[in-house]
């Protein structure tokens, strides 16, 4: 059984509504939850560093300090880029298929 603090950083106030769903994740992913913590993020990245917990619970991805290490990023949530007007042309254009001879 993997080993989960909760994080939730100091300045988010009322704590109940991340702590609640932060409590929700840890129990439905089955996790041995370590404790609540509202330290500064360099100290959860030295716990994790030091392996004393597996993995961090946040209650919002934006809670996360922009310039933390390691780096992780998701390609998945960034914004697609519109395609110019000329890809969107070419992408709706109906497909002509040759037929098929026998």
């Amino acid at each position: 059984m993997e080993i989960a603090v909760i994080w939730v950083p100091a300045d988010i106030e009322p704590l109940e509504p991340a702590l609640s769903a932060c409590l929700y994740h840890t129990c439905r992913a089955g996790y041995r939850l370590a404790g609540v913590v509202r330290t500064p993020w360099e100290t959860i990245e030295q716990t994790m560093i030091d392996g004393e917990v597996d993995v961090v619970v946040i209650a919002d991805r934006a809670h996360l300090p922009a310039n933390r290490s390691p780096r992780i990023e998701v390609a998945a949530e960034l914004p697609a880029h519109p395609l110019s007007e000329a890809g969107q042309a070419r992408q709706m254009a109906p497909r002509r298929c040759r037929p098929h001879l026998r």
